[in-house]
């Protein structure tokens, strides 16, 4: 499989999984990576918790020797924060550091992080300085194609993020305010792509094998990034690699290799965050998995209800015995 250099990591050119605050967690990472994910990120670290040391903060820090080739993403709106906060993630050995540039929750974008710095490229140069300045791997920048359809401004940034230093520079190619809604705009990716000599990763509506090999071909990006194309499907990137090696869309797995998929899943969350905090968050896990099967709508009613394994064993019988 052919491979994409990130400031000298290499990358298999198949699909990575997005970061996904409060969705792609170790246990969702390494159900990914299972599947085949080439490349992952971890959920955002706040670069003032990093610096004053808050333990949650820290957790987030920790890296599997699975996940890897993997980043551990910062957000914050202070070059100075942003610079000492990429110098502490030095000890935890990523294998890049990637900057959100993206991320349009309103309590981030409110403190002038996230995708709030796509109306500030001054900043914005400035961050992904001290950054670079400071890391001993690669920086990378995870942007949207602009605050709105009035100010599609990704290339621009994009150029500022090369000359500041970074390594390679992610698209996701809706606006803040189109938040996840609407169609992605694959043309801003290639624009993008066009601009600058660093690599492009372009992120948007990849769902399938077809979708990613068609974001290649129209882009001419390199690497393919999915979101919530994976929500309650880990084995899409197998589907891509299949896709992209052989042009074969690989059907979804039956029902009876889903549910083992998913109480795997679940076996690892629990793992990592114990029984009790582990069920509530496999809960949205659940709804995502069972989408589409009979009784789906009701058995996501009833999911508040999972509250350890055995739960989730009982319910998975039921769901074969009606599918």
């Amino acid at each position: 499989m052919e491979q994409v250099s990130i400031g000298g990591v290499m990358i298999e050119k198949t699909a990575a999984l997005a970061p996904m605050a409060s969705v792609a967690d170790k246990s969702y990472r390494l159900m990914c990576k299972e599947f085949g994910a080439a490349y992952m990120v971890s959920e955002m670290i706040s670069s003032k918790g990093l610096c004053y040391g808050d333990k949650k903060t820290a957790v987030l820090c920790e890296i599997e020797p699975q996940e890897r080739p993997y980043a551990l993403q910062l957000f914050g709106e202070e070059p100075e924060f942003m610079g000492r906060a990429a110098y502490i993630l030095n000890k935890f050995s990523p294998d890049i550091i990637d900057i959100n540039m993206g991320c349009p929750v309103p309590k981030i974008v409110s403190n002038g992080s996230g995708s709030a710095l796509m109306r500030d490229p001054v900043r914005a140069g400035e961050i992904i300085a001290a950054a670079a300045e400071n890391a001993c791997c690669p920086v990378t920048v995870k942007i949207r194609a602009g605050w709105d359809k009035d100010s599609i401004n990704a290339v621009e940034i994009a150029r500022i993020a090369e000359q500041a230093g970074a390594a390679a520079v992610t698209v996701h190619a809706r606006t803040r305010t189109q938040f996840y809604s609407g169609r992605a705009d694959w043309d801003i990716i290639r624009q993008v792509k066009q601009a600058v000599s660093i690599p492009v990763i372009g992120n948007g509506d990849v769902t399938d094998g077809a979708s990613a090999k068609a974001m290649y071909d129209e882009t001419g990006c390199d690497l393919v990034m999915i979101g919530r194309g994976s929500y309650g499907r880990p084995w899409v990137f197998e589907n891509v690699r299949e896709y992209l090696e052989n042009g074969v869309s690989v059907p979804e797995p039956p029902v009876d290799e889903k549910m083992k998929v998913m109480l795997r899943h679940a076996e690892v969350l629990c793992r990592h965050k114990g029984e009790t905090q582990g069920m509530k968050e496999m809960r949205h896990n659940f709804a995502w998995y069972i989408k589409g099967l009979n009784g789906a709508a009701r058995l996501r009613g009833a999911s508040g209800e999972l509250n350890c394994l055995d739960d989730l064993k009982r319910v998975t019988e039921e769901i074969l015995k009606i599918n």
